[in-house]
């Protein structure tokens, strides 16, 4: 693994479980225990009924591209050696959306409602990125 110039997350006490998933390639959300439904990005508290009885719950990782843009230009320490490279919303099937890349995939052949699904890359010891590829 080389070093990784880009900014690295810094899991705290709500987003740690998120990141303990990540790390094992595993996608997890929260889920509320009193509405049932499940919510992207981690947070102390329901979106959708306020509770704070929240679990956390292993996503199967598929789902759509809802809004996508191609990045041709970044001149940022990191980001200038990816262009072109994909920044996308996917919306999961379990009905949250999250902000990702999109990989594994020619920029030109992404387009809004492709099938995709989740893939980890490592990016330091314990840390790892949730991106997307078209589902095979």
């Amino acid at each position: 693994m080389s070093a990784y110039k880009k900014p690295v997350p810094v899991p705290d006490h709500v987003s740690a479980p998120y990141w303990a998933g990540c790390a094992r390639h595993e996608l997890l959300l929260q889920s509320c225990d009193a509405c049932g439904k499940a919510q992207f990005y981690p947070r102390p508290f329901c979106l959708f009924c306020m509770s704070e009885q929240l679990s956390w719950k292993k996503s199967d990782g598929k789902g759509t591209i809802h809004t996508f843009s191609t990045v041709r230009q970044n001149r940022s320490p990191g980001f200038v050696e990816d262009v072109p490279y994909v920044l996308a919303v996917v919306t999961l099937e379990e009905g949250p959306r999250m902000t990702t890349n999109i990989v594994q995939c020619a920029p030109e052949d992404v387009r809004i409602g492709l099938p995709v699904e989740v893939v980890f890359e490592d990016i330091a010891d314990g840390i790892s990125l949730p991106k997307f590829r078209p589902a095979t």
